[in-house]
């Protein structure tokens, strides 16, 4: 192998560049003055709109997380939702009735979270296939009763509301959105990079084995077992960090956070994004998030209730919208937004590789026939 050949060439850097780009912008907006109408509710310095793209950014690690299970382990849950209550409820309790300060206070919501992703997953990865999925929608059941059920401490139905006492002002109000909003930035960059160690791992490319031919794994002398639980692990802990970030960015939390519909919800941005893509988990949770948020202000407008019924009724639902949305998205892009870029950048470089070959093959005619010409001349 030449000295060349062995080092990386600069298109290995354009992702990591890419993305490091990426964050800086993120970070920065607060700062500037940009309109996007139809997409922000005002300015990019407002609170409505750093509220907005803060709630995009949580959903976004939420969907990252979710898509550890089922990119890289093969695994189709039904009960996510429940590490990410886990946190946001976690949290709120913990302030609300130990008086602990609200770092502590995130570490022991995360041990928590990583405890109760253990357990239902220890039992979970028992079974698999539908199965599995049964089995996690169970627990997802049982949490969300125990929220709704204790409504002396979860606050029931109503939902649970932060309690500012041990929470720093910096994070506390509307005027600090700005300070919220660059937490989410934080948690989504951790959760990103979590999940790239994760998909570059030795236990990574055992749950991704696994997720193919469990068989033929357990036959190498490999424990997916073992692989799997720790993915699992690890991606309910993440899901527990994106709830604590959601608990304080809407200064409370409500038990849709640990129900089954938020999970399928989650589901839905994975695929919108592309099944197995980093990036495409956070563009389909931030896209989704964006939808759901700017259609149901659209759906109350004037603009929409002046319009003749065939039009009013269908615009004015925001879930018909977004299912229909979702329906286009599997039937033109099945591999979802990610993957379909993927497939065309697959393609491009197929037809550059090809093309190249066809003119080293055109050369190595041209100089054969030349070989050849001044031999017969000689």
């Amino acid at each position: 192998m030449t000295r060349a050949a062995a080092r990386p060439t600069w298109r290995a850097f354009v992702p990591a560049a890419i993305g490091v780009a990426l964050v800086v912008i993120m970070a920065i907006l607060p700062l500037l003055n940009i309109t996007l109408p139809g997409i922000l509710p005002g300015p990019t310095y407002t609170p409505g709109s750093l509220a907005l793209l803060s709630l995009c950014m949580v959903f976004a690690a939420l969907a990252l997380s979710y898509n550890m299970l089922l990119g890289s382990g093969g695994m189709l849950s039904f009960g996510h939702a429940l590490y990410f209550g886990a946190g946001a409820y976690g949290l709120g309790i913990i302030l609300e009735y130990s008086g602990v300060p609200l770092w502590p206070g995130v570490f022991i919501a995360l041990i928590g979270g990583l405890v109760i992703a253990m357990v239902t997953g220890a039992v979970s990865m028992r079974v698999s296939g539908i199965p599995f999925a049964m089995v996690t929608l169970a627990f997802a059941q049982a949490g969300s009763l125990l929220v709704t059920r204790n409504a002396q401490i979860t606050g029931g139905e109503e939902g649970l509301s932060l309690n500012t006492e041990n929470v720093p002002d910096f994070l506390v109000g509307v005027v600090n959105t700005r300070n919220l909003y660059w937490l989410c930035l934080a948690v989504l960059v951790v959760v990103y990079l979590v999940a790239l160690w994760v998909d570059r791992s030795s236990l990574g490319h055992v749950a991704h084995a696994a997720a193919e031919n469990d068989l033929r794994v357990r036959v190498l002398g490999l424990r997916p077992y073992v692989a799997k639980l720790i993915l699992f692990v690890i991606a309910g802990a993440m899901a527990c960090l994106a709830g604590i970030s959601y608990f304080l960015l809407q200064s409370g939390t409500v038990p849709r956070a640990v129900s089954a519909d938020l999970t399928i919800t989650v589901l839905v941005m994975v695929v919108l994004g592309g099944v197995g893509f980093r990036w495409g988990a956070i563009v389909g949770g931030m896209l989704y998030t964006l939808l759901d948020q700017r259609l149901t202000v659209l759906a109350g407008s004037e603009a929409i209730a002046s319009l003749p019924d065939v039009l009013r009724v269908p615009l004015s639902e925001p879930l018909f919208l977004l299912g229909a949305l979702f329906i286009l998205v599997v039937m033109f892009l099945p591999g979802g937004i990610a993957g379909t870029v993927d497939g065309w950048l697959r393609r491009r470089r197929g037809r550059s590789a090809r093309a190249a070959l066809s003119e080293l093959g055109d050369a190595d005619d041209a100089m054969t026939a030349e070989a050849a010409r001044e031999e017969v001349g000689a």
